[in-house]
Protein backbone atom coordinates (compact mmCIF):
# COMPACT_ATOMS: atom_id res chain seq x y z
CA UNK A 1 0.00 0.00 0.00
CA UNK A 2 1.36 3.33 -0.94
CA UNK A 3 2.36 6.64 0.66
CA UNK A 4 -0.99 8.07 -0.56
CA UNK A 5 -3.13 5.63 0.22
CA UNK A 6 -2.35 5.28 3.54
CA UNK A 7 -2.71 9.41 4.26
CA UNK A 8 -6.11 8.76 3.16
CA UNK A 9 -6.63 6.07 5.90
CA UNK A 10 -5.11 8.21 8.49
CA UNK A 11 -7.88 11.06 7.67
CA UNK A 12 -10.49 8.94 7.32
CA UNK A 13 -9.61 7.53 10.88
CA UNK A 14 -9.26 10.44 12.33
CA UNK A 15 -12.60 12.30 10.99
CA UNK A 16 -14.42 8.66 11.93
CA UNK A 17 -12.78 9.57 15.41
CA UNK A 18 -13.70 13.10 16.23
CA UNK A 19 -12.05 12.77 20.07
CA UNK A 20 -8.57 11.75 18.63
CA UNK A 21 -6.76 8.50 18.77
CA UNK A 22 -3.66 7.13 20.51
CA UNK A 23 -0.70 6.47 18.27
CA UNK A 24 -0.54 2.93 19.04
CA UNK A 25 -4.07 2.44 18.17
CA UNK A 26 -3.24 4.43 14.88
CA UNK A 27 -0.87 2.40 13.97
CA UNK A 28 -2.50 -0.70 14.86
CA UNK A 29 -5.29 0.02 12.36
CA UNK A 30 -3.12 1.22 9.61
CA UNK A 31 -0.44 -2.13 10.03
CA UNK A 32 2.48 -0.01 10.44
CA UNK A 33 5.59 0.96 12.89
CA UNK A 34 4.98 3.09 15.66
CA UNK A 35 6.88 5.39 14.33
CA UNK A 36 6.12 6.16 11.40
CA UNK A 37 2.79 7.94 12.43
CA UNK A 38 4.58 11.09 12.74
CA UNK A 39 5.88 11.37 9.18
CA UNK A 40 2.18 10.55 8.00
CA UNK A 41 0.60 13.27 10.30
CA UNK A 42 3.22 15.70 9.23
CA UNK A 43 2.11 15.09 5.37
CA UNK A 44 -1.35 15.44 6.50
CA UNK A 45 -1.13 18.70 8.54
CA UNK A 46 -0.21 19.99 4.90
CA UNK A 47 -4.05 19.04 3.34
CA UNK A 48 -6.20 19.73 7.13
CA UNK A 49 -5.28 20.89 9.93
CA UNK A 50 -4.55 18.28 13.07
CA UNK A 51 -4.23 18.77 16.45
CA UNK A 52 -1.58 16.77 18.77
CA UNK A 53 -0.59 16.17 22.88
CA UNK A 54 1.11 13.85 24.41
CA UNK A 55 -1.84 10.80 24.05
CA UNK A 56 -4.10 11.64 21.02
CA UNK A 57 -3.90 12.74 17.31
CA UNK A 58 -7.22 14.33 15.88
CA UNK A 59 -8.95 16.82 13.14
CA UNK A 60 -9.43 19.99 14.64
CA UNK A 61 -12.82 20.87 15.41
CA UNK A 62 -13.24 23.63 12.73
CA UNK A 63 -11.95 21.83 10.14
CA UNK A 64 -13.91 18.35 10.80
CA UNK A 65 -17.30 20.74 10.59
CA UNK A 66 -15.82 22.60 7.10
CA UNK A 67 -15.62 18.88 5.61
CA UNK A 68 -18.81 18.15 6.94
CA UNK A 69 -20.42 21.51 4.96
CA UNK A 70 -23.29 20.06 2.11
CA UNK A 71 -24.88 21.76 -0.36
CA UNK A 72 -28.94 22.31 -0.21
CA UNK A 73 -28.91 19.92 -2.63
CA UNK A 74 -26.14 17.49 -1.63
CA UNK A 75 -28.40 17.39 1.75
CA UNK A 76 -31.32 16.99 0.25
CA UNK A 77 -29.83 14.02 -1.86
CA UNK A 78 -28.54 12.17 1.72
CA UNK A 79 -32.29 13.12 3.37
CA UNK A 80 -33.82 10.61 0.48
CA UNK A 81 -30.93 8.10 0.44
CA UNK A 82 -31.80 7.68 4.03
CA UNK A 83 -35.61 8.01 4.32
CA UNK A 84 -35.44 5.63 1.25
CA UNK A 85 -33.11 3.42 3.65
CA UNK A 86 -34.99 3.60 7.00
CA UNK A 87 -37.92 2.24 5.11
CA UNK A 88 -36.30 -0.64 3.57
CA UNK A 89 -34.13 -2.55 6.12
CA UNK A 90 -34.58 -4.72 8.80
CA UNK A 91 -32.74 -3.10 11.48
CA UNK A 92 -32.67 0.15 11.92
CA UNK A 93 -29.32 2.04 12.75
CA UNK A 94 -28.68 4.27 15.53
CA UNK A 95 -25.61 5.97 13.12
CA UNK A 96 -27.77 6.87 11.10
CA UNK A 97 -30.21 8.56 13.05
CA UNK A 98 -27.64 10.43 14.23
CA UNK A 99 -26.27 11.38 11.46
CA UNK A 100 -29.36 13.09 10.38
CA UNK A 101 -29.36 15.10 13.75
CA UNK A 102 -25.92 16.74 12.65
CA UNK A 103 -27.19 17.18 9.26
CA UNK A 104 -30.48 18.63 9.96
CA UNK A 105 -28.35 20.77 12.49
CA UNK A 106 -26.31 22.45 9.76
CA UNK A 107 -29.42 23.53 7.77
CA UNK A 108 -31.17 25.07 10.38
CA UNK A 109 -30.48 28.64 9.58
CA UNK A 110 -30.58 28.27 6.01
CA UNK A 111 -33.16 25.75 5.14
CA UNK A 112 -35.01 25.10 8.10
CA UNK A 113 -37.97 23.51 6.68
CA UNK A 114 -35.41 20.33 5.02
CA UNK A 115 -34.20 21.08 8.61
CA UNK A 116 -37.65 19.86 10.20
CA UNK A 117 -38.22 16.64 7.54
CA UNK A 118 -34.34 15.30 8.15
CA UNK A 119 -35.44 15.81 12.03
CA UNK A 120 -38.61 13.62 11.44
CA UNK A 121 -36.94 11.17 9.80
CA UNK A 122 -34.14 10.76 12.31
CA UNK A 123 -37.06 10.72 14.62
CA UNK A 124 -38.67 7.76 13.05
CA UNK A 125 -35.99 5.43 13.14
CA UNK A 126 -35.61 6.49 16.73
CA UNK A 127 -39.07 5.24 17.27
CA UNK A 128 -38.28 2.11 15.69
CA UNK A 129 -35.73 1.58 18.34
CA UNK A 130 -37.33 -2.12 19.27
CA UNK A 131 -36.00 -2.98 15.50
CA UNK A 132 -32.33 -2.22 16.39
CA UNK A 133 -30.23 -5.47 17.12
CA UNK A 134 -27.22 -4.51 19.34
CA UNK A 135 -25.13 -7.87 17.67
CA UNK A 136 -26.09 -6.94 14.25
CA UNK A 137 -24.87 -2.96 14.92
CA UNK A 138 -22.06 -4.34 16.93
CA UNK A 139 -20.97 -6.71 13.96
CA UNK A 140 -21.46 -3.96 11.29
CA UNK A 141 -19.50 -1.57 13.29
CA UNK A 142 -16.62 -4.13 13.52
CA UNK A 143 -16.79 -5.10 9.58
CA UNK A 144 -16.71 -1.08 8.53
CA UNK A 145 -13.71 -0.66 11.24
CA UNK A 146 -11.97 -3.55 9.15
CA UNK A 147 -12.74 -2.44 5.86
CA UNK A 148 -11.57 1.23 6.47
CA UNK A 149 -8.28 -0.12 8.37
CA UNK A 150 -7.82 -3.20 5.60
CA UNK A 151 -7.71 -5.74 8.45
CA UNK A 152 -8.50 -9.20 8.28
CA UNK A 153 -11.54 -10.18 10.64
CA UNK A 154 -12.11 -13.18 12.37
CA UNK A 155 -16.39 -13.71 11.57
CA UNK A 156 -18.45 -16.58 12.93
CA UNK A 157 -21.68 -16.78 10.29
CA UNK A 158 -24.37 -19.40 9.38
CA UNK A 159 -23.57 -20.87 6.09
CA UNK A 160 -27.22 -20.69 3.72
CA UNK A 161 -26.68 -24.15 2.55
CA UNK A 162 -25.63 -25.96 5.13
CA UNK A 163 -27.80 -24.12 8.29
CA UNK A 164 -24.21 -24.72 10.40
CA UNK A 165 -22.50 -22.28 11.89
CA UNK A 166 -18.92 -21.62 10.81
CA UNK A 167 -15.99 -19.88 11.49
CA UNK A 168 -13.31 -18.42 9.60
CA UNK A 169 -11.34 -15.25 8.14
CA UNK A 170 -12.57 -12.92 5.69
CA UNK A 171 -11.46 -9.90 3.87
CA UNK A 172 -13.80 -7.08 3.65
CA UNK A 173 -13.87 -5.92 0.09
CA UNK A 174 -16.79 -3.55 0.02
CA UNK A 175 -20.10 -3.26 2.60
CA UNK A 176 -23.90 -2.48 0.41
CA UNK A 177 -26.77 -4.14 -0.21
CA UNK A 178 -26.89 -7.42 -2.38
CA UNK A 179 -29.75 -8.15 -4.44
CA UNK A 180 -31.56 -11.63 -4.42
CA UNK A 181 -33.57 -13.25 -6.55
CA UNK A 182 -36.63 -13.35 -4.32
CA UNK A 183 -36.32 -9.36 -4.68
CA UNK A 184 -34.45 -8.76 -0.85
CA UNK A 185 -31.72 -6.49 -0.20
CA UNK A 186 -30.19 -6.99 2.69
CA UNK A 187 -27.00 -5.09 3.82
CA UNK A 188 -24.24 -7.65 3.17
CA UNK A 189 -20.13 -7.20 3.58
CA UNK A 190 -18.45 -9.01 -0.11
CA UNK A 191 -15.08 -10.33 0.30
CA UNK A 192 -12.22 -13.11 0.29
CA UNK A 193 -12.45 -16.41 2.64
CA UNK A 194 -8.82 -16.75 4.31
CA UNK A 195 -7.25 -19.97 3.32
CA UNK A 196 -9.26 -19.67 -0.41
CA UNK A 197 -9.49 -17.90 -3.49
CA UNK A 198 -13.72 -17.90 -3.05
CA UNK A 199 -15.30 -14.08 -3.19
CA UNK A 200 -18.31 -14.31 -1.28
CA UNK A 201 -21.30 -12.30 -0.43
CA UNK A 202 -22.68 -12.54 3.20
CA UNK A 203 -25.98 -11.34 4.68
CA UNK A 204 -24.99 -9.07 8.26
CA UNK A 205 -28.01 -10.22 9.12
CA UNK A 206 -26.11 -14.33 9.31
CA UNK A 207 -22.75 -13.39 10.62
CA UNK A 208 -22.95 -13.82 14.89
CA UNK A 209 -19.48 -12.80 15.97
CA UNK A 210 -16.92 -10.42 14.41
CA UNK A 211 -13.46 -9.56 15.74
CA UNK A 212 -10.55 -7.72 13.70
CA UNK A 213 -7.25 -9.47 13.37
CA UNK A 214 -3.81 -7.45 13.10
CA UNK A 215 -3.14 -9.10 9.81
CA UNK A 216 -3.87 -6.78 6.37
CA UNK A 217 -4.74 -7.18 2.79
CA UNK A 218 -5.87 -5.62 -0.28
CA UNK A 219 -8.49 -5.48 -2.42
CA UNK A 220 -8.24 -6.46 -6.38
CA UNK A 221 -8.51 -4.03 -8.51
CA UNK A 222 -10.47 -5.96 -10.80
CA UNK A 223 -13.40 -6.15 -7.92
CA UNK A 224 -16.43 -4.59 -9.29
CA UNK A 225 -18.11 -3.42 -6.08
CA UNK A 226 -21.91 -3.93 -7.31
CA UNK A 227 -23.28 -6.58 -9.51
CA UNK A 228 -27.06 -7.32 -10.35
CA UNK A 229 -28.19 -10.97 -9.86
CA UNK A 230 -28.42 -10.88 -13.72
CA UNK A 231 -24.92 -10.52 -14.35
CA UNK A 232 -22.11 -13.00 -14.94
CA UNK A 233 -20.44 -14.44 -12.20
CA UNK A 234 -17.04 -13.10 -12.56
CA UNK A 235 -13.57 -15.36 -12.25
CA UNK A 236 -11.98 -15.57 -8.85
CA UNK A 237 -10.46 -12.40 -7.51
CA UNK A 238 -7.18 -13.05 -5.94
CA UNK A 239 -5.36 -10.59 -3.71
CA UNK A 240 -1.88 -10.84 -4.74
CA UNK A 241 0.98 -9.67 -3.09
CA UNK A 242 4.60 -8.98 -5.32
CA UNK A 243 7.45 -11.21 -3.43
CA UNK A 244 10.59 -10.69 -3.77
CA UNK A 245 12.65 -14.07 -2.53
CA UNK A 246 16.39 -15.05 -1.79
CA UNK A 247 16.05 -18.64 -1.88
CA UNK A 248 19.21 -20.63 -0.74
CA UNK A 249 17.34 -24.22 -2.63
CA UNK A 250 15.72 -24.37 -5.48
CA UNK A 251 13.23 -26.93 -3.78
CA UNK A 252 11.67 -23.55 -2.53
CA UNK A 253 10.01 -23.26 -5.60
CA UNK A 254 8.17 -26.26 -4.54
CA UNK A 255 6.02 -24.03 -1.38
CA UNK A 256 4.03 -22.28 -4.64
CA UNK A 257 2.34 -25.99 -6.03
CA UNK A 258 0.26 -25.39 -3.32
CA UNK A 259 -0.54 -21.61 -3.45
CA UNK A 260 -2.27 -19.68 -6.70
CA UNK A 261 0.68 -17.37 -8.36
CA UNK A 262 1.46 -15.69 -11.00
CA UNK A 263 4.40 -14.27 -13.12
CA UNK A 264 7.02 -16.42 -12.23
CA UNK A 265 10.84 -15.20 -12.26
CA UNK A 266 13.78 -16.23 -11.01
CA UNK A 267 17.73 -15.41 -11.86
CA UNK A 268 20.96 -17.62 -12.05
CA UNK A 269 22.50 -18.46 -8.70
CA UNK A 270 24.62 -15.94 -7.23
CA UNK A 271 28.47 -17.24 -5.98
CA UNK A 272 27.11 -18.01 -2.56
CA UNK A 273 24.74 -20.45 -4.38
CA UNK A 274 21.09 -18.31 -3.97
CA UNK A 275 18.47 -17.55 -6.41
CA UNK A 276 16.75 -14.90 -6.36
CA UNK A 277 12.99 -15.36 -7.03
CA UNK A 278 10.38 -12.27 -8.30
CA UNK A 279 6.55 -13.72 -8.18
CA UNK A 280 2.92 -12.32 -7.97
CA UNK A 281 1.29 -15.13 -5.02
CA UNK A 282 -1.74 -14.85 -3.41
CA UNK A 283 -1.58 -13.32 -0.06
CA UNK A 284 -3.23 -15.39 2.65
CA UNK A 285 -2.39 -17.35 6.10
CA UNK A 286 -1.40 -20.46 3.80
CA UNK A 287 1.66 -18.33 2.38
CA UNK A 288 2.67 -17.26 5.22
CA UNK A 289 3.07 -20.60 6.73
CA UNK A 290 4.73 -22.15 3.87
CA UNK A 291 7.63 -19.87 4.00
CA UNK A 292 8.02 -20.44 7.73
CA UNK A 293 8.29 -24.26 6.89
CA UNK A 294 11.05 -23.61 4.71
CA UNK A 295 13.10 -21.95 7.61
CA UNK A 296 16.12 -20.08 6.96
CA UNK A 297 16.45 -21.63 3.11
CA UNK A 298 13.90 -18.61 2.07
CA UNK A 299 14.27 -15.01 2.85
CA UNK A 300 11.68 -12.10 1.94
CA UNK A 301 13.50 -9.20 0.39
CA UNK A 302 10.39 -7.25 -0.95
CA UNK A 303 8.73 -5.73 -0.41
CA UNK A 304 9.19 -4.35 3.15
CA UNK A 305 5.94 -4.23 4.88
CA UNK A 306 5.40 -7.96 3.95
CA UNK A 307 9.13 -8.48 5.66
CA UNK A 308 8.01 -6.89 8.49
CA UNK A 309 5.02 -8.65 9.23
CA UNK A 310 6.53 -12.03 9.12
CA UNK A 311 9.20 -11.18 11.65
CA UNK A 312 6.51 -9.57 13.60
CA UNK A 313 4.69 -12.59 13.43
CA UNK A 314 7.57 -15.04 14.42
CA UNK A 315 8.67 -12.65 17.57
CA UNK A 316 5.11 -12.82 18.67
CA UNK A 317 5.13 -16.38 18.63
CA UNK A 318 8.75 -16.59 20.06
CA UNK A 319 7.55 -14.47 23.19
CA UNK A 320 4.52 -16.51 23.67
CA UNK A 321 6.70 -19.43 24.08
CA UNK A 322 9.13 -17.63 26.33
CA UNK A 323 6.54 -17.05 28.59
CA UNK A 324 6.99 -20.60 29.40
CA UNK A 325 10.25 -20.67 29.98
CA UNK A 326 11.15 -17.85 32.56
Amino acid sequence: MGKNERLMQLELLLLSHPEGMRRAEIARRLGVHRSTIGRYVDELKKKIDIWEDDYAIGVSQDESMNMMKLSVYESLAFHLSAELLSKHTEYQNPHMSSGLRKLAGNLRTYAPTMSENINAVAESIELGAHKQDPAYIQVLETLTDSWVSGKIVRIKHVDKQSGLEEETEFAPYFIGFSEQANGRRPISVTGRLRHTAEVKTIDITDIKEAEILDQTYTIPDNLKAFRRVSDEVPSPSYDLIPLKLRMRERSVLNVFRYLYYKNLETEAPDEDGNIICRVEVENSIELFLRLIQCGTSVEVIEPHSYRRQIRNQVKQIVEMYDRDLY
